[in-house]
């Protein structure tokens, strides 16, 4: 009797383990056939389209996920988290390769999620993608107040600031857009336009980093 309890007491263990992986394989392919979806068509899939390309039935997206919105917020943060960003202009280099440093990087990172960004359009008034892309602008704006610190340094916090803003709002994500996709410039010429907007901004803000 002690032997068959045992084996009845081990028995359920190993099946909410199973349902678990079966889970956690089904949330994968869900995750995956709506990035690539995003990634094929810059636009926010439906939930039945989701369900067909990762064959699984709609009731299990809606399971996962509870709505497309949820989801795309799940789906923006795992690109997020698996995106690989070029490693960091070094503080100490000249003026000019800081500035080409900088955009080279930012581009490097945007080009990738233009496809995303595109899509989360449809989400702009959803809480966690606002926090989410106040979270990116902030990081854009520390790169570059980290970057050019010494220069940064000598100006009064208030044309810090402004600075700050100004180089925000050129070097944002919506303004790669507008030179990739609206105005249909190659890769190289979007980022040549963007060292140029950089090196005009910085250099009337600090005209000696120019000479260093």
């Amino acid at each position: 009797m002690g032997d068959k309890a045992g084996e009845k007491g081990h028995a359920p263990a190993g099946r909410p383990d199973g349902r678990n992986r079966r889970a956690a394989e089904t949330r994968r392919k869900i995750i995956a056939a709506a990035k690539d979806m995003i990634a094929e068509t810059s636009t926010a899939p439906t939930v039945v389209a989701v369900a067909k390309r990762a064959d699984v039935s709609v009731r299990s997206v809606f399971q996962h996920f509870g709505d497309v919105e949820s989801l795309f917020v799940t789906v923006v943060d795992s690109i997020r988290n698996e995106l690989v960003k070029p490693a960091p202009t070094p503080v100490d280099r000249p003026f000019a390769a800081r500035i080409a440093g900088l955009v080279d990087n930012l581009a490097q990172v945007f080009d990738k999620i233009v496809p995303l960004r595109v899509a989360a359009g449809q989400f702009a008034h959803n809480p966690a993608m606002i926090e989410r892309s106040r979270a990116a602008k902030q990081e854009v704006q520390d790169a570059v107040l980290k970057l050019f610190a010494a220069e940064f340094d000598q100006l009064k916090p208030e044309n810090r600031e402004e600075l700050a803003d100004a180089i925000g709002a050129a070097l944002s994500l919506d303004a790669w857009i507008v030179l990739r996709r609206q105005d249909g410039l190659s890769y190289e010429r979007a980022t040549a336009v963007w060292r140029l907007t950089l090196s005009a901004l910085l250099e009337h803000a600090f005209p000696a980093g120019a000479n260093d």
